[in-house]
C-alpha cells in the first residue's frame, strides 16, 4: 500500500480515470462525476505526468487506451468490483435482503419474468430484482450488474457465459386472432391481414410474412419497443414475430400460439454473461440456473404443445455446439 500511495498522487485520480476509460470520452465521463470535461481533462494529464506514461489516445470522438492505460483499467476494474461486492454484502447482511442486478430487455422482463415473479419470489423470498432495462438491441456492457442477457457465441477474456438457448423466431399471434383469420399451423402460405413489426428489427424478419405467393400484408403496425409488440399480438391485433426466449412463457401457457409452422434459426447464442473480475457470489449464481431452468423447461413444455416445429432438434444441436466452445 505504502508504493500505491507514493505511485498515485490521489484517489480521485482513479475514480476519474475508470470513468474515463469505461465511458470513453473525458465528456461522458465529466456528466458522469459532474465535473467538467475541462476538469477530467486536466486530472488524466496530471496522472499521466505523475506516472510519465501515456494513458489515452486524444481522437476527435472520444479517448481510446493505450497498453499501459488498458492495464491499469483492468487491474481497477477488479478491484472496484471487489470493493463494490463487499460493500454489497455488508449491506445484505444488515438487513436481510440480497439484491441480484439484471441487465435485460424489456420484452424479456415484460412477458417472462413478470409473470414468474410469484415464483421467483417463493424460490427467493429475501432477493429483490433490480432491472437494467434494454429497449433496443439486447447489447451493451454488464459492468455495473451481476448479469446480463446477450446474444454472443460464449465465453471471452473478460465474461463468463452461461448458454440459455439459441436464438428462434417464429411468427405468433393470440389464439382469436388465428381462429377469426382461418391461420393454421400447416397454412405457411396465408398472408395474415396485419402484421406486428418492431422497427430496425434485427434480424430482419420481413421475408417471413412474405409466402412465395409475393402477395403482402393488407396492414402493419410498427413499434419500436418489443414488450409493444408482443402485447399487441396478445390482444389480437395481428400477427407478430416472436423471440422463443421471451415469448415461451406465454407459448406454454397457450396465450399465444405459432401463427405457423416456421422457424428462424439465426445461428446466434442466447447467453447469460457477467465480468470475470467481478467476484463470485452464491445466490447470482442461484439465480442464473433458476432463470436457465425455467427457461429450458417453458422451450419443452413449448415443444410437446408444438411437435411440428421441432424445436426440440434445434435447441439440442445448438447446445452441443456450445458445450464445444467452452
Amino acid at each position: 500500500m505504502t508504493f500505491l500511495r507514493r505511485s498515485l498522487p490521489s484517489m480521485n485520480g482513479l475514480f476519474t480515470f475508470e470513468a474515463a476509460a469505461r465511458c470513453g470520452s473525458f465528456s461522458r465521463a465529466a456528466d458522469e462525476l459532474n465535473v467538467t470535461p475541462a476538469a477530467v481533462s486536466r486530472m488524466m494529464s496530471r496522472l499521466e505526468e505523475h506516472l510519465d506514461t501515456t494513458l489515452f489516445l486524444r481522437q476527435p470522438g472520444g479517448v481510446t487506451l493505450t497498453e499501459p492505460g488498458q492495464l491499469l483499467f483492468d487491474a481497477i476494474a477488479r478491484g472496484f468490483a471487489g470493493i463494490e461486492s463487499a460493500l454489497r454484502e455488508i449491506e445484505d447482511r444488515r438487513t436481510g435482503i440480497e439484491t441480484v442486478s439484471l441487465s435485460v430487455s424489456t420484452g424479456f422482463t415484460t412477458h417472462w419474468m413478470m409473470p414468474k415473479m410469484a415464483e421467483f419470489k417463493k424460490e427467493f423470498p429475501n432477493v429483490d430484482l433490480r432491472f437494467q432495462l434494454v429497449m433496443g438491441a439486447l447489447s451493451g456492457p454488464v459492468n455495473d450488474v451481476d448479469l446480463g442477457m446477450r446474444f454472443v457465441d460464449g465465453p471471452d477474456k473478460h465474461h463468463e457465459a452461461a448458454f440459455v438457448m439459441p436464438e428462434i423466431l417464429l411468427p405468433i399471434c393470440s389464439p382469436g386472432y388465428s381462429e377469426s383469420h382461418a391461420i393454421s399451423g400447416n397454412d405457411i402460405d396465408r398472408v395474415p391481414d396485419t402484421t406486428i413489426n418492431l422497427s430496425d428489427a434485427q434480424p430482419d424478419w420481413s421475408k417471413l410474412f412474405t409466402p412465395a405467393s409475393g402477395s403482402d400484408p393488407q396492414n402493419s403496425m410498427i413499434f419500436s419497443d418489443y414488450a409493444i409488440v408482443v402485447q399487441a399480438a396478445l390482444l389480437g391485433q395481428g400477427v407478430a414475430l416472436g423471440w422463443l426466449n421471451v415469448i415461451a412463457h406465454w407459448l406454454r401457457k397457450r396465450a399465444l400460439v405459432p401463427a405457423n409452422d416456421q422457424l428462424m434459426i439465426t445461428g446466434r447464442r442466447c447467453h447469460l454473461i457477467r465480468l470475470r473480475a467481478k467476484p463470485v457470489r452464491p445466490i447470482v449464481a442461484h439465480v442464473k440456473e433458476w432463470m436457465i431452468s425455467e427457461l429450458q423447461a417453458d422451450v419443452e413444455a413449448v415443444s410437446a404443445l408444438y411437435p411440428s416445429l421441432n424445436i426440440r432438434r434445434v435447441g439440442s444441436d445448438d447446445a452441443a455446439i456450445s458445450r464445444e466452445l467452452r
